[in-house]
């Protein structure tokens, strides 16, 4: 039963994890293609849709993870970051605005960190503990 519950929050930080390291992969993958033609400015669309994978993951693993977390706050950050995180892709594949690619990366770093510290430390120890109020 222990480990039904660590399993949302464990695959939100592996996904958290991994899309980062997607995020930081990215130039050096298109870099080391050698390829400088006008054709390789831009990477490709299965690439792309990898962001959107690593969100949808996200968001199930935050859902499933506020729903054993014993702190309020903890799941307030979490879907805030989550929407950061959204609204930052979002913005990526749109380019309305010049956002620094620094911000996608701390953020994800921190659903990261707020997924292993829920793991630790907001778990419910009991039946009736994470039924909202």
């Amino acid at each position: 039963m222990k480990t039904i519950t660590y399993k949302p929050d464990s695959i939100g930080a592996l996904a958290s994890f991994l899309c980062l390291i997607h995020c930081l992969l990215t130039p050096f993958i298109f870099i080391s293609q050698a390829c400088v033609v006008s054709c390789c400015e831009e990477s490709p669309v299965w690439w792309q849709s990898i962001d959107y994978l690593f969100l949808i993951i996200s968001f199930f693993a935050i859902f499933k993870s506020a729903k054993t977390s014993s702190s309020r706050l903890l799941k307030t950050l979490l879907w805030c970051f989550w929407f950061v995180l959204c609204l930052l892709i979002l913005n990526k594949s749109t380019q309305l605005f010049s956002i620094s690619h620094n911000f996608m990366y701390s953020t994800a770093i921190l659903l990261s960190i707020l997924h292993l510290y829920n793991l630790r430390y907001c778990q419910c120890k009991s039946k009736g503990c994470c039924v909202d109020k």
